[in-house]
Order: structure tokens, then sequence, then C-alpha cells
């Protein structure tokens, strides 16, 4: 079922896949990596003004690894605002996805978060490095296929 963003998009020749609506009724919708950037500054236009949170998944093991914008669109005298949410799926080998730093601000330490736990590169970004683990730390601990270094399991233990 295609959502009243998805018409919009499909009207305007935009690509995008419509996922459908969540339990709340929101609109998912995936973007690919290459259009996500331009997408954005036009859903910032079109009203979507404010992004509510960002996070990273790993979708299976050895699988995509997924970045999830929640935006809303925030207007005066609007009780329920219309949001969205948007899914960027990037290759787990190089996962590169463009910041949208430069047009919600609010991205700059969550993206950070997503690249630290989960080695999502988000080009552009002005300061993307670790934010919780140590600059020397080895890997992306949230991976599904990740293995702590030195991580002896205990056997027998009673």
């Amino acid at each position: 079922m295609q959502g009243r963003l998805s018409a919009w998009l499909v009207k305007h020749g935009l690509v995008h896949r419509s996922l459908g609506f969540d339990y709340q009724g929101i609109e998912t919708l995936q973007i690919k990596p290459e259009d996500w950037h331009s997408i954005a500054v036009i859903l910032y236009v079109y009203g979507y003004n404010y992004l509510r949170s960002q996070c990273a998944y790993d979708v299976a093991p050895g699988g995509l690894l997924a970045s999830v914008y929640h935006l809303t669109r925030i207007e005066y005298g609007v009780d329920q605002p219309e949001e969205v949410c948007i899914k960027v799926f990037a290759p787990r080998n190089n996962p590169r996805i463009p910041s949208v730093f430069w047009v919600w601000k609010s991205a700059d330490f969550q993206e950070r978060e997503s690249y630290d736990m989960l080695g999502i590169s988000y080009a552009n970004h002005p300061r993307l490095k670790r934010i919780l683990m140590p600059e020397s730390w080895i890997g992306w601990p949230l991976r599904k296929d990740y293995i702590a270094p030195n991580f002896y399991e205990i056997q027998d233990a009673h």
C-alpha cells in the first residue's frame, strides 16, 4: 500500500521503494544510498524539518546494514505532525551512505554512533570518528558477526 509521501515522490519522479507502514501507521520508505542526499534535501524543503532520530542495525549476519531516519514535519498549530521513516541499506563490505549532517544538524552524534558501532561510513560528515569506543578499538561491536577481541568463554563454571 502506497502512502501519501510515496505518492508525492512518484509524482515527482523520485526513486524509492515503499515498505508500507509501521504499527503506528508511520510510512516507511527505502532509499538507495546514492539517492539519499538529494532526497533528504527535497524532504527538508517539503517540510520535514526535524530529524527525530537516526539509528542503524545489522539486517542479518553477512547481509546488509541499515541506517534508519525518523523525520517529522513540525508546523505551528498542528497537534499530530506528519512523520516518515526512511531506511537506507548499505553493503557490509563497504557501507557508505551520504551524511545528512548538512541538512539536519541533529544527525551529528547519531551518525557518529552508527559509525562507531556498525562501521557505516557517512560521506561528508565533518567529524566522523568514534564516539563510544576508544579510537584503538578494532571492529564494529553491534555487527552480528562481531567477535570480541581477547574474549575467552568461561568453561565449567560452577
